[in-house]
């Protein structure tokens, strides 16, 4: 019981700090998500024009959450939710929306997003659903893509020096 309330507290504190969180779907690769935390569980939009994609979570799906350390980067916690779809301009939504509006940087529409958001986007609940996952051993870095970009020349060591400047004997 008191693991399971440190892990509640864990993924809370950290999910509250963190300014994204990196999301995993079914079949879907892991991808950040700006979020609100509200009422114990995080709340995201989007699906709609201008709006972050959420390809792969529908209701009733399970995803893996992983939240990063807002000031080094590094891997806090990883989490298991179940995804729920909240209906547009229900009392849920409504709590939702007014904190995710708050989070939205750079909205095209300002006061009328709230609007545009329930015609257009879905608003999604990422609830936990008990213990963390263990950190992994190692280095998680993926491999780069292959890539037909190239350099043709090795980079110079430092600027070149400007022609007709001499340096002047003290």
């Amino acid at each position: 019981m008191t693991g399971e309330l440190l892990d509640r507290a864990l993924i809370e504190e950290a999910t509250k700090k963190s300014g994204l969180i990196w999301v995993e779907g079914p079949d879907v690769p892991a991808r950040p998500l700006w979020h609100v935390w509200h009422e114990g569980a995080a709340y995201v939009v989007g699906d709609g024009p201008g709006e972050q994609p959420l390809t792969g979570l529908a209701d009733g799906v399970r995803a893996e959450v992983t939240v990063r350390s807002k000031d080094k980067g590094g891997r806090l916690v990883t989490w298991t939710a179940a995804v729920r779809e909240l209906a547009s301009g229900s009392e849920e939504w409504t709590a939702a929306v007014d904190g995710l509006k708050g989070k939205r940087l750079n909205a095209p529409d300002g006061e009328a997003m709230p609007q545009r958001w329930a015609r257009e986007c879905r608003v999604l609940r990422l609830e936990p659903t008990g213990a963390t996952a263990a950190l992994p051993d190692g280095d998680l870095a993926a491999v780069p893509p292959p890539t037909p970009a190239t350099t043709r020349t090795p980079a110079p060591a430092g600027p070149p020096r400007r022609p007709g400047r001499r340096k002047r004997r003290g």
